[in-house]
Protein backbone atom coordinates (compact mmCIF):
# COMPACT_ATOMS: atom_id res chain seq x y z
CA UNK A 1 0.00 0.00 0.00
CA UNK A 2 2.85 2.41 0.69
CA UNK A 3 3.57 5.04 -1.92
CA UNK A 4 7.11 6.51 -1.65
CA UNK A 5 5.98 9.60 -3.54
CA UNK A 6 3.18 10.41 -1.11
CA UNK A 7 3.64 13.77 0.66
CA UNK A 8 2.91 11.99 3.93
CA UNK A 9 5.88 9.64 3.54
CA UNK A 10 8.46 11.36 5.72
CA UNK A 11 9.85 7.99 6.79
CA UNK A 12 11.24 5.00 4.88
CA UNK A 13 8.38 2.89 6.26
CA UNK A 14 5.33 4.88 7.32
CA UNK A 15 3.44 1.85 8.64
CA UNK A 16 6.30 0.69 10.85
CA UNK A 17 6.89 4.21 12.12
CA UNK A 18 3.27 4.76 13.09
CA UNK A 19 3.02 1.36 14.75
CA UNK A 20 6.13 2.19 16.79
CA UNK A 21 4.84 5.62 17.79
CA UNK A 22 1.49 4.22 18.90
CA UNK A 23 3.03 1.29 20.77
CA UNK A 24 5.02 3.81 22.83
CA UNK A 25 1.94 5.90 23.74
CA UNK A 26 1.74 6.61 27.45
CA UNK A 27 -2.02 6.09 27.80
CA UNK A 28 -2.92 2.69 29.25
CA UNK A 29 -4.47 0.52 28.04
CA UNK A 30 -2.69 1.36 24.81
CA UNK A 31 -4.88 3.27 22.30
CA UNK A 32 -4.57 0.45 19.77
CA UNK A 33 -6.42 -1.83 22.20
CA UNK A 34 -9.24 0.62 22.87
CA UNK A 35 -10.97 0.96 19.51
CA UNK A 36 -14.50 -0.39 19.10
CA UNK A 37 -15.89 -3.27 17.03
CA UNK A 38 -19.54 -3.84 16.20
CA UNK A 39 -21.26 -6.35 13.93
CA UNK A 40 -24.54 -6.21 12.03
CA UNK A 41 -25.59 -9.60 10.71
CA UNK A 42 -28.43 -10.06 8.25
CA UNK A 43 -30.27 -13.37 8.02
CA UNK A 44 -33.43 -14.40 6.21
CA UNK A 45 -36.09 -16.16 8.23
CA UNK A 46 -37.02 -19.36 6.41
CA UNK A 47 -39.35 -22.31 6.92
CA UNK A 48 -38.19 -25.78 7.88
CA UNK A 49 -37.85 -26.55 4.17
CA UNK A 50 -35.77 -23.46 3.38
CA UNK A 51 -38.49 -21.34 1.80
CA UNK A 52 -38.69 -17.64 2.62
CA UNK A 53 -40.89 -17.11 5.66
CA UNK A 54 -43.98 -15.05 4.82
CA UNK A 55 -44.96 -14.53 8.45
CA UNK A 56 -44.73 -11.15 10.23
CA UNK A 57 -41.68 -10.14 12.26
CA UNK A 58 -42.01 -12.22 15.47
CA UNK A 59 -43.77 -10.26 18.21
CA UNK A 60 -41.36 -11.58 20.85
CA UNK A 61 -38.50 -9.79 19.07
CA UNK A 62 -40.15 -6.45 19.74
CA UNK A 63 -40.51 -3.56 17.32
CA UNK A 64 -38.36 -3.63 14.21
CA UNK A 65 -38.71 0.16 14.20
CA UNK A 66 -37.30 0.94 17.62
CA UNK A 67 -35.46 -2.10 19.02
CA UNK A 68 -31.74 -1.31 19.50
CA UNK A 69 -30.46 -4.77 18.55
CA UNK A 70 -33.12 -6.61 16.53
CA UNK A 71 -34.64 -5.09 13.42
CA UNK A 72 -35.36 -5.91 9.80
CA UNK A 73 -33.55 -4.75 6.70
CA UNK A 74 -35.36 -4.86 3.37
CA UNK A 75 -37.90 -7.62 3.77
CA UNK A 76 -40.11 -8.52 6.71
CA UNK A 77 -38.19 -11.80 6.64
CA UNK A 78 -34.71 -10.24 6.53
CA UNK A 79 -33.76 -10.08 10.19
CA UNK A 80 -30.82 -7.89 11.26
CA UNK A 81 -28.93 -8.59 14.49
CA UNK A 82 -26.93 -5.62 15.78
CA UNK A 83 -24.33 -5.90 18.53
CA UNK A 84 -23.11 -3.08 20.75
CA UNK A 85 -19.66 -1.69 19.94
CA UNK A 86 -17.04 -3.34 22.14
CA UNK A 87 -13.28 -2.83 22.67
CA UNK A 88 -12.54 -6.52 22.01
CA UNK A 89 -14.19 -8.31 19.12
CA UNK A 90 -14.35 -11.46 21.26
CA UNK A 91 -16.93 -9.63 23.38
CA UNK A 92 -18.73 -8.47 20.23
CA UNK A 93 -19.06 -12.06 19.04
CA UNK A 94 -20.31 -13.18 22.46
CA UNK A 95 -23.05 -10.55 22.14
CA UNK A 96 -23.86 -11.78 18.63
CA UNK A 97 -24.12 -15.33 19.94
CA UNK A 98 -26.54 -14.18 22.67
CA UNK A 99 -28.71 -12.41 20.11
CA UNK A 100 -28.93 -15.58 18.04
CA UNK A 101 -29.92 -17.63 21.09
CA UNK A 102 -32.69 -15.17 21.96
CA UNK A 103 -33.93 -15.10 18.37
CA UNK A 104 -34.17 -18.87 18.25
CA UNK A 105 -36.20 -18.85 21.47
CA UNK A 106 -38.57 -16.34 19.83
CA UNK A 107 -39.07 -17.53 16.26
CA UNK A 108 -42.35 -19.04 15.16
CA UNK A 109 -42.41 -22.83 15.31
CA UNK A 110 -40.58 -24.41 12.39
CA UNK A 111 -38.72 -21.26 11.36
CA UNK A 112 -34.97 -20.73 11.40
CA UNK A 113 -32.31 -18.38 10.08
CA UNK A 114 -30.80 -19.00 6.64
CA UNK A 115 -27.06 -18.88 7.30
CA UNK A 116 -25.95 -18.12 3.75
CA UNK A 117 -25.52 -14.84 1.89
CA UNK A 118 -27.41 -15.93 -1.23
CA UNK A 119 -31.06 -16.60 -0.43
CA UNK A 120 -32.81 -19.91 -0.32
CA UNK A 121 -36.08 -20.54 -2.11
CA UNK A 122 -37.85 -17.23 -2.76
CA UNK A 123 -41.47 -16.81 -3.86
CA UNK A 124 -42.08 -17.54 -7.52
CA UNK A 125 -42.85 -13.89 -8.23
CA UNK A 126 -40.57 -11.03 -7.25
CA UNK A 127 -43.54 -8.95 -6.08
CA UNK A 128 -44.54 -11.64 -3.56
CA UNK A 129 -41.43 -11.03 -1.43
CA UNK A 130 -42.87 -9.16 1.58
CA UNK A 131 -41.52 -5.70 2.34
CA UNK A 132 -40.63 -4.86 5.93
CA UNK A 133 -43.39 -3.31 8.06
CA UNK A 134 -42.70 -0.60 10.64
CA UNK A 135 -46.12 0.56 11.76
CA UNK A 136 -48.15 3.70 11.12
CA UNK A 137 -45.87 6.43 12.49
CA UNK A 138 -44.39 8.79 9.94
CA UNK A 139 -40.89 7.40 10.35
CA UNK A 140 -42.27 3.87 10.09
CA UNK A 141 -44.13 4.75 6.90
CA UNK A 142 -41.02 6.45 5.52
CA UNK A 143 -38.93 3.32 6.04
CA UNK A 144 -41.51 1.30 4.13
CA UNK A 145 -41.79 3.82 1.28
CA UNK A 146 -38.00 3.76 0.95
CA UNK A 147 -38.16 0.00 0.50
CA UNK A 148 -40.96 0.34 -2.04
CA UNK A 149 -38.63 2.62 -3.96
CA UNK A 150 -35.85 0.05 -3.81
CA UNK A 151 -38.25 -2.57 -5.16
CA UNK A 152 -39.16 -0.37 -8.12
CA UNK A 153 -35.54 0.56 -8.83
CA UNK A 154 -33.73 -2.75 -8.32
CA UNK A 155 -36.34 -5.46 -7.75
CA UNK A 156 -37.07 -7.23 -4.49
CA UNK A 157 -35.01 -10.34 -5.16
CA UNK A 158 -31.63 -8.62 -5.00
CA UNK A 159 -32.57 -7.05 -1.68
CA UNK A 160 -32.83 -10.52 -0.12
CA UNK A 161 -29.06 -11.05 -0.31
CA UNK A 162 -27.58 -11.01 3.21
CA UNK A 163 -24.17 -10.22 4.64
CA UNK A 164 -22.05 -9.20 7.58
CA UNK A 165 -21.29 -5.54 8.27
CA UNK A 166 -18.18 -5.00 10.37
CA UNK A 167 -17.95 -1.65 12.16
CA UNK A 168 -14.41 -0.59 13.04
CA UNK A 169 -12.98 2.39 14.85
CA UNK A 170 -9.67 3.38 16.39
CA UNK A 171 -9.66 5.18 19.73
CA UNK A 172 -9.48 8.96 19.42
CA UNK A 173 -6.21 8.94 21.37
CA UNK A 174 -4.73 7.04 18.41
CA UNK A 175 -5.44 9.99 16.16
CA UNK A 176 -4.23 12.50 18.78
CA UNK A 177 -0.86 10.74 19.00
CA UNK A 178 -0.49 10.57 15.23
CA UNK A 179 -1.66 14.15 14.82
CA UNK A 180 1.12 15.33 17.13
CA UNK A 181 3.74 13.05 15.58
CA UNK A 182 2.92 14.18 12.07
CA UNK A 183 2.81 17.84 13.17
CA UNK A 184 -0.32 18.24 11.08
CA UNK A 185 -1.79 21.71 10.70
CA UNK A 186 -5.29 20.24 10.33
CA UNK A 187 -7.72 20.40 13.24
CA UNK A 188 -8.06 17.23 15.32
CA UNK A 189 -11.47 16.48 13.76
CA UNK A 190 -10.23 17.04 10.21
CA UNK A 191 -7.09 14.97 10.79
CA UNK A 192 -9.15 12.06 12.09
CA UNK A 193 -11.45 12.24 9.07
CA UNK A 194 -8.45 12.40 6.74
CA UNK A 195 -7.00 9.23 8.25
CA UNK A 196 -10.31 7.36 8.04
CA UNK A 197 -10.57 8.34 4.39
CA UNK A 198 -7.00 7.11 3.93
CA UNK A 199 -8.15 3.81 5.43
CA UNK A 200 -11.01 3.69 2.94
CA UNK A 201 -8.75 4.39 -0.06
CA UNK A 202 -6.36 1.62 0.99
CA UNK A 203 -9.33 -0.67 1.57
CA UNK A 204 -10.79 0.06 -1.85
CA UNK A 205 -7.46 -0.84 -3.50
CA UNK A 206 -6.91 -4.07 -1.59
CA UNK A 207 -10.26 -5.44 -0.39
CA UNK A 208 -10.19 -7.97 -3.22
CA UNK A 209 -8.02 -9.88 -0.72
CA UNK A 210 -11.02 -10.20 1.61
CA UNK A 211 -13.07 -11.66 -1.22
CA UNK A 212 -10.45 -14.34 -1.84
CA UNK A 213 -10.01 -15.19 1.83
CA UNK A 214 -13.61 -14.93 3.06
CA UNK A 215 -15.94 -14.96 0.06
CA UNK A 216 -18.41 -17.79 0.68
CA UNK A 217 -21.03 -17.55 -2.07
CA UNK A 218 -19.74 -19.33 -5.21
CA UNK A 219 -23.15 -20.83 -6.04
CA UNK A 220 -26.82 -19.85 -6.05
CA UNK A 221 -30.26 -21.18 -6.75
CA UNK A 222 -31.08 -20.90 -10.45
CA UNK A 223 -34.43 -19.25 -9.68
CA UNK A 224 -32.69 -16.30 -8.00
CA UNK A 225 -31.79 -14.92 -11.45
CA UNK A 226 -35.45 -14.92 -12.60
CA UNK A 227 -34.39 -15.47 -16.20
CA UNK A 228 -31.63 -12.84 -16.32
CA UNK A 229 -28.73 -13.49 -18.70
CA UNK A 230 -25.63 -14.84 -16.96
CA UNK A 231 -22.30 -16.56 -17.48
CA UNK A 232 -22.65 -19.14 -14.71
CA UNK A 233 -22.17 -22.86 -15.16
CA UNK A 234 -24.59 -25.61 -14.19
CA UNK A 235 -23.86 -27.50 -10.99
CA UNK A 236 -27.11 -29.46 -10.98
CA UNK A 237 -30.69 -28.93 -12.14
CA UNK A 238 -31.34 -26.09 -9.70
CA UNK A 239 -27.86 -24.76 -8.89
CA UNK A 240 -25.62 -22.39 -10.85
CA UNK A 241 -22.03 -21.55 -9.95
CA UNK A 242 -18.65 -20.35 -11.17
CA UNK A 243 -15.83 -22.86 -10.57
CA UNK A 244 -13.37 -20.23 -9.30
CA UNK A 245 -15.87 -17.73 -7.85
CA UNK A 246 -15.46 -16.46 -4.32
CA UNK A 247 -18.50 -14.21 -3.83
CA UNK A 248 -21.36 -14.09 -6.29
CA UNK A 249 -23.06 -11.87 -3.70
CA UNK A 250 -20.52 -9.11 -4.29
CA UNK A 251 -20.26 -9.71 -8.05
CA UNK A 252 -22.38 -8.02 -10.70
CA UNK A 253 -24.91 -10.84 -10.22
CA UNK A 254 -25.49 -9.75 -6.65
CA UNK A 255 -25.13 -6.12 -5.70
CA UNK A 256 -25.18 -5.01 -9.29
CA UNK A 257 -25.37 -1.30 -9.93
CA UNK A 258 -28.02 0.29 -12.07
CA UNK A 259 -26.90 2.81 -14.64
CA UNK A 260 -27.73 5.53 -12.09
CA UNK A 261 -25.39 4.13 -9.48
CA UNK A 262 -22.75 3.07 -11.98
CA UNK A 263 -22.25 6.72 -12.83
CA UNK A 264 -21.55 7.63 -9.19
CA UNK A 265 -17.90 8.07 -8.27
CA UNK A 266 -17.58 8.51 -4.52
CA UNK A 267 -14.79 10.95 -3.70
CA UNK A 268 -12.72 9.35 -0.95
CA UNK A 269 -9.90 11.89 -1.21
CA UNK A 270 -11.54 14.56 0.97
CA UNK A 271 -14.55 14.55 3.27
CA UNK A 272 -16.09 17.65 1.62
CA UNK A 273 -15.73 15.93 -1.74
CA UNK A 274 -17.42 12.78 -0.45
CA UNK A 275 -20.24 14.74 1.14
CA UNK A 276 -20.79 16.90 -1.92
CA UNK A 277 -20.97 13.89 -4.21
CA UNK A 278 -23.59 12.07 -2.14
CA UNK A 279 -25.52 15.27 -1.43
CA UNK A 280 -25.78 15.81 -5.18
CA UNK A 281 -26.94 12.21 -5.73
CA UNK A 282 -29.74 12.55 -3.16
CA UNK A 283 -30.95 15.81 -4.73
CA UNK A 284 -30.44 15.24 -8.48
CA UNK A 285 -33.51 14.02 -10.41
CA UNK A 286 -33.04 10.89 -12.54
CA UNK A 287 -35.36 10.62 -15.57
CA UNK A 288 -36.16 6.87 -15.28
CA UNK A 289 -37.15 7.39 -11.64
CA UNK A 290 -39.10 10.52 -12.56
CA UNK A 291 -41.04 8.32 -14.98
CA UNK A 292 -42.02 6.12 -12.03
CA UNK A 293 -43.10 9.09 -9.94
CA UNK A 294 -43.48 9.23 -6.18
CA UNK A 295 -47.14 8.15 -5.98
CA UNK A 296 -49.42 5.55 -7.48
CA UNK A 297 -53.14 5.64 -6.87
CA UNK A 298 -52.54 8.33 -4.27
CA UNK A 299 -50.03 6.25 -2.28
CA UNK A 300 -46.32 7.03 -1.91
CA UNK A 301 -44.09 4.51 -3.70
CA UNK A 302 -40.67 6.16 -3.32
CA UNK A 303 -39.31 9.02 -1.24
CA UNK A 304 -38.22 11.01 -4.30
CA UNK A 305 -37.17 10.57 -7.92
CA UNK A 306 -33.49 11.36 -7.39
CA UNK A 307 -30.44 9.24 -8.22
CA UNK A 308 -30.53 8.12 -4.58
CA UNK A 309 -33.58 8.39 -2.34
CA UNK A 310 -31.24 8.68 0.66
CA UNK A 311 -27.49 8.40 1.14
CA UNK A 312 -27.70 4.80 2.39
CA UNK A 313 -28.99 3.69 -1.00
CA UNK A 314 -25.46 4.03 -2.38
CA UNK A 315 -24.12 0.48 -2.61
CA UNK A 316 -20.53 0.52 -1.39
CA UNK A 317 -18.13 -2.00 0.10
CA UNK A 318 -17.15 0.41 2.89
CA UNK A 319 -18.67 3.60 4.31
CA UNK A 320 -17.40 6.42 6.52
CA UNK A 321 -19.82 6.73 9.43
CA UNK A 322 -20.72 8.93 12.39
CA UNK A 323 -23.34 8.22 15.06
CA UNK A 324 -26.22 10.62 14.44
CA UNK A 325 -28.11 12.73 16.95
CA UNK A 326 -31.89 12.83 17.01
CA UNK A 327 -33.10 14.97 14.13
CA UNK A 328 -29.89 14.62 12.10
CA UNK A 329 -29.17 13.12 8.67
CA UNK A 330 -26.01 10.99 8.29
CA UNK A 331 -24.36 13.41 5.85
CA UNK A 332 -24.95 16.30 8.24
CA UNK A 333 -23.42 14.33 11.11
CA UNK A 334 -20.29 13.67 9.06
CA UNK A 335 -20.07 17.30 7.99
CA UNK A 336 -20.51 18.59 11.54
CA UNK A 337 -18.28 16.23 13.51
CA UNK A 338 -16.23 14.22 11.03
CA UNK A 339 -15.75 10.49 10.53
CA UNK A 340 -16.05 8.36 13.67
CA UNK A 341 -15.75 4.82 12.28
CA UNK A 342 -15.99 2.79 9.10
CA UNK A 343 -18.54 0.18 8.14
CA UNK A 344 -17.11 -2.72 6.12
CA UNK A 345 -19.96 -4.11 4.06
CA UNK A 346 -18.45 -6.75 1.76
CA UNK A 347 -18.18 -9.72 4.13
CA UNK A 348 -20.21 -12.79 3.17
CA UNK A 349 -21.95 -14.86 5.80
CA UNK A 350 -19.68 -17.81 6.56
CA UNK A 351 -22.01 -20.84 6.26
CA UNK A 352 -19.61 -22.94 8.36
CA UNK A 353 -19.89 -20.60 11.37
CA UNK A 354 -23.09 -20.51 13.48
CA UNK A 355 -23.00 -16.72 13.86
CA UNK A 356 -21.78 -16.21 10.29
CA UNK A 357 -18.32 -14.94 11.23
CA UNK A 358 -15.53 -16.44 13.32
CA UNK A 359 -13.33 -14.83 15.94
CA UNK A 360 -10.28 -15.71 13.85
CA UNK A 361 -11.72 -13.89 10.83
CA UNK A 362 -12.47 -10.88 13.01
CA UNK A 363 -8.93 -10.79 14.40
CA UNK A 364 -7.59 -10.81 10.86
CA UNK A 365 -9.93 -7.97 9.89
CA UNK A 366 -8.63 -5.93 12.81
CA UNK A 367 -5.02 -6.35 11.68
CA UNK A 368 -5.89 -5.69 8.02
CA UNK A 369 -7.91 -2.57 8.81
CA UNK A 370 -5.12 -1.29 11.05
CA UNK A 371 -2.75 -1.49 8.08
CA UNK A 372 -5.28 0.35 5.94
CA UNK A 373 -5.54 3.05 8.61
CA UNK A 374 -1.84 3.58 9.27
CA UNK A 375 -0.16 3.06 5.91
CA UNK A 376 0.22 5.93 3.47
CA UNK A 377 -2.67 6.23 1.07
CA UNK A 378 -2.40 7.95 -2.31
CA UNK A 379 -5.40 9.73 -3.79
CA UNK A 380 -7.96 7.63 -5.66
CA UNK A 381 -8.61 9.43 -8.96
CA UNK A 382 -11.09 8.02 -11.50
CA UNK A 383 -8.54 5.70 -13.12
CA UNK A 384 -7.45 4.19 -9.82
CA UNK A 385 -11.09 4.00 -8.69
CA UNK A 386 -12.00 2.03 -11.81
CA UNK A 387 -8.92 -0.19 -11.40
CA UNK A 388 -9.94 -1.03 -7.83
CA UNK A 389 -13.46 -1.91 -8.97
CA UNK A 390 -12.10 -4.10 -11.76
CA UNK A 391 -9.79 -6.04 -9.43
CA UNK A 392 -12.52 -6.51 -6.85
CA UNK A 393 -15.02 -7.75 -9.43
CA UNK A 394 -12.50 -10.10 -11.01
CA UNK A 395 -11.72 -11.77 -7.68
CA UNK A 396 -15.43 -12.24 -6.88
CA UNK A 397 -15.82 -14.29 -10.07
CA UNK A 398 -12.37 -15.80 -10.68
CA UNK A 399 -10.49 -15.39 -7.40
CA UNK A 400 -9.33 -19.00 -7.06
CA UNK A 401 -8.25 -19.34 -10.69
CA UNK A 402 -4.61 -20.47 -10.86
CA UNK A 403 -2.27 -17.76 -12.10
CA UNK A 404 -4.88 -15.01 -11.81
CA UNK A 405 -3.49 -11.55 -12.59
CA UNK A 406 -4.76 -8.21 -11.30
CA UNK A 407 -3.74 -4.67 -12.24
CA UNK A 408 -1.78 -2.49 -9.82
CA UNK A 409 -1.03 1.11 -10.76
CA UNK A 410 -1.72 0.27 -14.39
CA UNK A 411 0.62 -2.73 -14.51
CA UNK A 412 -0.31 -6.45 -14.41
CA UNK A 413 0.63 -8.25 -11.22
CA UNK A 414 0.10 -11.82 -10.08
CA UNK A 415 -2.64 -11.86 -7.46
CA UNK A 416 -0.56 -14.23 -5.32
CA UNK A 417 2.46 -11.89 -5.36
CA UNK A 418 0.37 -8.89 -4.39
CA UNK A 419 -1.39 -10.90 -1.69
CA UNK A 420 1.94 -12.06 -0.25
CA UNK A 421 3.13 -8.45 -0.02
CA UNK A 422 -0.09 -7.41 1.72
CA UNK A 423 0.17 -10.33 4.13
CA UNK A 424 3.65 -9.23 5.17
CA UNK A 425 2.24 -5.85 6.20
CA UNK A 426 -0.76 -7.39 7.94
CA UNK A 427 1.55 -9.71 9.88
CA UNK A 428 3.46 -6.69 11.20
CA UNK A 429 0.26 -5.06 12.40
CA UNK A 430 -0.86 -8.35 13.95
CA UNK A 431 2.45 -8.73 15.79
CA UNK A 432 2.18 -5.18 17.12
CA UNK A 433 -1.33 -5.83 18.45
CA UNK A 434 -0.28 -9.11 20.05
CA UNK A 435 2.77 -7.52 21.68
CA UNK A 436 0.44 -5.07 23.40
CA UNK A 437 -1.97 -7.84 24.40
CA UNK A 438 0.67 -10.33 25.49
CA UNK A 439 -0.61 -13.16 23.31
CA UNK A 440 -0.50 -14.31 19.67
CA UNK A 441 -4.15 -14.35 18.59
CA UNK A 442 -3.74 -11.93 15.68
CA UNK A 443 -0.56 -13.52 14.35
CA UNK A 444 -2.22 -16.94 14.39
CA UNK A 445 -5.25 -15.52 12.59
CA UNK A 446 -3.02 -14.13 9.85
CA UNK A 447 -1.16 -17.44 9.56
CA UNK A 448 -4.48 -19.21 8.96
CA UNK A 449 -5.25 -16.84 6.10
CA UNK A 450 -1.75 -17.21 4.63
CA UNK A 451 -2.40 -20.91 4.32
CA UNK A 452 -5.33 -20.13 2.03
CA UNK A 453 -2.98 -18.39 -0.39
CA UNK A 454 -0.90 -21.54 -0.65
CA UNK A 455 -3.93 -23.82 -0.88
CA UNK A 456 -7.12 -22.36 -2.39
CA UNK A 457 -9.10 -25.42 -1.27
CA UNK A 458 -9.00 -23.98 2.26
CA UNK A 459 -11.04 -20.90 1.29
CA UNK A 460 -14.73 -20.85 2.29
CA UNK A 461 -15.84 -20.62 -1.34
CA UNK A 462 -13.90 -23.76 -2.25
CA UNK A 463 -15.16 -25.54 0.87
CA UNK A 464 -18.76 -24.74 -0.07
CA UNK A 465 -18.39 -26.34 -3.51
CA UNK A 466 -16.42 -29.29 -2.16
CA UNK A 467 -19.03 -29.96 0.54
CA UNK A 468 -21.81 -29.81 -2.04
CA UNK A 469 -19.96 -32.33 -4.20
CA UNK A 470 -19.17 -34.68 -1.32
CA UNK A 471 -22.76 -34.64 -0.08
CA UNK A 472 -24.17 -34.63 -3.62
CA UNK A 473 -26.20 -31.58 -2.70
CA UNK A 474 -27.29 -28.56 -4.67
CA UNK A 475 -27.12 -25.08 -3.18
CA UNK A 476 -30.52 -25.23 -1.48
CA UNK A 477 -29.84 -28.60 0.14
CA UNK A 478 -26.42 -27.42 1.32
CA UNK A 479 -27.83 -24.20 2.77
CA UNK A 480 -30.66 -26.05 4.46
CA UNK A 481 -28.31 -28.59 6.05
CA UNK A 482 -25.97 -25.88 7.38
CA UNK A 483 -28.84 -23.73 8.66
CA UNK A 484 -30.46 -26.67 10.44
CA UNK A 485 -27.17 -27.56 12.13
CA UNK A 486 -26.67 -23.99 13.32
CA UNK A 487 -30.28 -23.77 14.50
CA UNK A 488 -29.71 -26.85 16.67
CA UNK A 489 -26.50 -25.29 18.02
CA UNK A 490 -28.37 -22.25 19.32
CA UNK A 491 -31.51 -24.05 20.47
CA UNK A 492 -29.45 -26.45 22.56
CA UNK A 493 -27.86 -23.48 24.39
CA UNK A 494 -30.73 -21.41 25.78
CA UNK A 495 -29.97 -18.12 27.50
CA UNK A 496 -29.80 -17.87 31.25
CA UNK A 497 -33.07 -16.66 32.76
CA UNK A 498 -31.71 -13.20 33.56
CA UNK A 499 -30.43 -12.70 30.01
CA UNK A 500 -33.72 -13.86 28.50
CA UNK A 501 -35.66 -11.51 30.78
CA UNK A 502 -33.48 -8.57 29.76
CA UNK A 503 -34.03 -9.25 26.06
CA UNK A 504 -37.76 -9.62 26.69
CA UNK A 505 -37.76 -6.27 28.51
CA UNK A 506 -36.02 -4.57 25.57
CA UNK A 507 -38.63 -6.02 23.23
CA UNK A 508 -41.52 -4.75 25.33
CA UNK A 509 -39.93 -1.31 25.62
CA UNK A 510 -39.44 -1.12 21.85
CA UNK A 511 -43.11 -1.95 21.26
CA UNK A 512 -44.13 0.75 23.72
CA UNK A 513 -41.88 3.26 21.97
CA UNK A 514 -43.41 2.44 18.60
CA UNK A 515 -46.89 2.81 20.09
CA UNK A 516 -45.92 6.17 21.60
CA UNK A 517 -44.66 7.45 18.25
CA UNK A 518 -47.86 6.39 16.55
CA UNK A 519 -50.01 7.87 19.30
CA UNK A 520 -48.24 11.24 19.41
CA UNK A 521 -47.83 11.73 15.66
CA UNK A 522 -48.79 15.31 14.75
CA UNK A 523 -47.49 16.14 11.27
CA UNK A 524 -48.94 14.80 8.06
CA UNK A 525 -46.88 12.25 6.17
CA UNK A 526 -46.53 14.63 3.21
CA UNK A 527 -45.03 17.27 5.52
CA UNK A 528 -42.81 14.65 7.09
CA UNK A 529 -41.34 13.59 3.75
CA UNK A 530 -40.82 17.22 2.79
CA UNK A 531 -38.92 17.79 6.05
CA UNK A 532 -36.88 14.65 5.47
CA UNK A 533 -35.94 15.86 2.01
CA UNK A 534 -34.86 19.13 3.60
CA UNK A 535 -32.43 17.15 5.82
CA UNK A 536 -34.16 18.15 9.04
CA UNK A 537 -35.15 14.81 10.53
CA UNK A 538 -33.57 11.41 11.05
CA UNK A 539 -34.74 10.01 14.33
CA UNK A 540 -34.18 6.47 13.14
CA UNK A 541 -31.98 5.01 10.44
CA UNK A 542 -33.95 4.30 7.29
Amino acid sequence: MSNPNSPLSRYPDALEHRLTVLAAASLQPNPLLRGLRGIEKESLRVTATGQLALTPHPHKLGSALSHPSLTTDYSEALLELITPAEPDVAITLDKLDELHRFVYASLDEGEMLWNNSMPGLLPARDEDIPLAQYGTSNIGRLKRVYRMGLALRYGRTMQCIAGIHYNYSLHEETWRVLHADQQSMASAVDFQSERYLALIRNFRRTSWLLMYLFGASPALDRRFLRGRAHTLETFDADTLYRPYATSLRMSDLGYSNTSAQAALHADYDTLPGYLDGLAQAVSQPYPPYEAIGTRRDGEWVQINTHVLQIENEFYSTIRPKRVTHSGERPLHALAARGVQYVEVRCMDIDPFEPTGISLETSRFLDAYLLVCALDDSPALPPGAYAEANQNFGLVTLEGRKPGLELVRDGEPVAMRDWADALMAQIERAAAALDALRGDDVHVRAVATQRAKLADASLTPSARVLQTMRERQQGFLAFGLAQSRAHAAYFIERPLAAAQAEEFARLGIESLREQARLEREEADSFDDFIAAYGAYTINRFSV
